[in-house]
């Protein structure tokens, strides 16, 4: 088989590619292996006629709406290698072999959590990364923002917007540099340097952050931005990244250090959400397209 496009990743920014691309009159193959990244939400927040929707329905609609092109087909499946070059890929399935011009990675990251006793039960749903999303909901409850290196921590002060209750926890390993220090203390944001020994929940929802001399601080939602990798085969094609370790894309063509392959989403930019993805995805179908169109790239003679 072959396609003008394979389309790796079924979420918000794969969807929205399909579609794009779709309406372009492009020949596309979408594989989604599944299961979504944050398996445990259960609303999409911020997302224009989409706030509140789950997940999962909103991925229902999104193929409802992609069965209406002809040329977008749907493979439930992964992907374990690319090959080939611009115009001659070959994308290895799970049982054959289909053939592409161009290939757009919308694989999404990997979360690390760190290693707390109870954040993994917790992950997704009254701990959370972004306040775009998750923040109304949490408005005016105890809010804690876990920080892994110096650079973000004013992220805390952010979080008063939400509610003025915010607890910065350095975990005993952060630095807090003396001038983000005295805005904390004007701003009433309460920094604990102690290490974390556990979280405790009731009902599946969090309850308090248990210190390691067994102190307890009353939370309501955790905040962390946990480290991430990317899948395995996107690791495999050796791509070139950011410091952060996204994937570095042109900015005016979404194309990675691979002539052909393109990338959108949350594996190329650590400030992700759903809605994000989606509009990163949109524009580098379109780039695609025009790529692709032979008029505005005539042969030489």
């Amino acid at each position: 088989m072959h396609f003008d496009v394979v389309v790796i990743g079924g979420g918000p920014a794969g969807l929205q590619a399909a579609l794009t691309l779709g309406r372009a009159r492009k020949s596309v193959l979408l594989c989604d292996a599944g299961p979504r990244r944050n398996a445990a939400a259960t609303h999409v927040h911020n997302f224009v006629t989409r706030d509140g929707t789950p997940p999962d329905e909103m991925r229902r609609i999104a193929r409802a709406q992609l069965a209406a092109y002809p040329l977008v087909v749907l493979h439930d499946g992964a992907v374990r290698a690319i090959t080939g070059q611009r115009d001659a890929f070959a994308i290895v399935r799970d049982n054959d072999i289909v053939h592409a011009r161009r290939v757009l990675l919308c694989t999404g990251m990997r979360d690390l959590l760190p290693p707390i006793d109870g954040f993994d039960a917790l992950w997704g749903t009254s701990i959370v990364a972004c306040p775009y999303c998750h923040g109304w909901e949490a408005r005016d409850r105890s809010l804690g923002y876990l920080a892994r290196n110096p650079a973000p921590v004013e992220f805390a002060l952010m979080l008063q917007g939400w509610s003025p209750h915010v607890t910065l926890f350095t975990n005993g390993t952060v630095d807090v540099e003396p001038s983000v220090r005295a805005r904390c203390a004007i701003q009433g944001v309460v920094i604990e340097e102690r290490p974390i020994a556990r979280l405790h929940a009731a009902g599946g929802r969090l309850t308090s952050v248990e210190l390691v001399d067994g102190a307890h601080r009353a939370i309501d939602v955790l905040f962390h931005h946990p480290r991430q990798s990317h899948v395995p085969l996107v690791d495999a094609l050796e791509l070139t990244r950011q410091p952060t370790g996204h994937l570095l894309v042109g900015a005016t063509d979404a194309q990675t250090s691979i002539a052909g392959i393109y990338a959108a989403g949350d594996l190329v930019t650590p400030a992700q959400s759903a809605i994000g993805a989606a509009g990163s995805a949109m524009f580098a179908a379109a780039m695609i397209n025009h790529d692709l169109c032979p008029l505005l790239h005539p042969v030489p003679r």
